[in-house]
């Protein structure tokens, strides 16, 4: 197959090529290279696949995904990760959030639909489509916060409810991605992805908690925790995660259409507390923190109910969150000069 990893140089997009490429298939990669770290992850990238073709062009541009399909027209998949992924940034910004995230996906959508031989389209999606979820009981734990009726955590029938730019952003794309399935015939599978995390995540502040808190640790940064530390997330490992969009293209013809939930579920789970408690550990030395309030929407607890992924994709996450930690450590520490030149530390 030809696929096109829309946002491919990205931290989950250089990890989906990959996967791709190693199996034979025929690898496109198309990206704007804004983010951090996103030109030494295309020289990975291509170090590893020489036959991988890489296109420069931004999702906001139609002209640009015209481009894209007018030099390869037989794509077969386009997994679609091009994104603004930080909620603060969709708070200071709000019309860049939406030109990227719902106007460029709309553009993806559009040019896939135009194509002769429509391709399929896998869309990375978000927890933040729930919002805050305000009529879930959350019980307050001396160090974490737990669901009380969702041992099983959150499934894809819970409420919509977008809180925040982003969260507005994402779900309409999310929509649009559903809906192109069910009114134009597209084979499409949505993935609202929880915390996802691994090497070649150059985490920031205000985005990839878990490489951030890697980083920041071993390289003696600040580390700040917005709210009281106690938020729970279930965890993913980038490779688990790319397992799940294969599962999804070997079972199109049964899935197309549907919404996943995909995250560690409740088996893998951490706060941002225990994190940094196991990097101690792990580190042999106390990180410090400060702590400051809690940012809009943020959830105090969100863990991904995966029944219905292991049920229908026959997939389940595998890297248990204490062995993803120390990939992620190790990678860290091989990669220490590579990571302070791309985050400007």
């Amino acid at each position: 197959m030809r696929i096109c990893v829309i946002g491919g140089a990205g931290f989950i997009g250089v990890h989906t090529a990959d996967h791709f490429a190693r199996r034979g298939h025929e690898l496109v990669v198309f990206d704007n290279l804004s983010r951090r770290g996103s030109r030494s992850n295309i020289q990975w990238l291509t170090e590893r696949h020489p036959g991988l073709r890489f296109m420069g062009g931004d999702i906001t541009r139609p002209r640009d995904l015209a481009h894209l399909v007018e030099k390869f027209p037989d794509i077969d998949v386009i997994i679609h990760l091009a994104a603004q992924v930080a909620v603060t940034t969709s708070v200071a910004n709000p019309r860049q959030d939406f030109e990227i995230n719902a106007a460029g996906t709309f553009n993806v959508l559009e040019t896939a639909r135009a194509m002769p031989r429509p391709p399929v389209v896998l869309f990375a999606s978000t927890n933040k489509v729930y919002g805050g979820m305000e009529d879930v009981a959350v019980v307050e734990e001396s160090d974490h916060y737990r669901y009380r009726d969702h041992p099983e955590g959150i499934s894809e029938s819970m409420t919509l409810d977008f809180h925040s730019p982003y969260g507005c952003s994402k779900g309409a794309a999310d929509q649009y991605v559903r809906d192109y399935a069910r009114i134009y015939g597209l084979s499409t599978v949505v993935f609202r992805q929880s915390c996802i995390y691994g090497t070649r995540q150059f985490g920031i502040e205000d985005q990839g908690w878990v490489a951030w808190f890697t980083i920041a640790a071993l390289l003696d940064r600040p580390i700040t925790i917005y709210g009281d530390g106690k938020q729970v997330r279930d965890v993913l490992y980038v490779e688990d995660l790319v397992a799940a969009y294969q599962a999804a293209l070997d079972r199109i013809d049964q899935v197309s259409g549907r919404i996943y939930n995909i995250g560690g579920g409740p088996s893998h789970t951490r706060s941002l507390l225990a994190l940094l408690a196991e990097l101690e550990e792990l580190l042999g030395k106390p990180i410090p923190r400060t702590f400051a309030d809690w940012r809009p929407g943020d959830q105090p607890v969100y863990v991904s109910d995966i029944r219905k992924a292991r049920a229908e994709l026959g997939w389940a996450p595998r890297v248990d969150p204490r062995s993803g930690v120390e990939k992620l450590v190790l990678w860290v520490k091989e990669n220490r000069d590579l990571i302070v030149r791309e985050l400007g530390l």
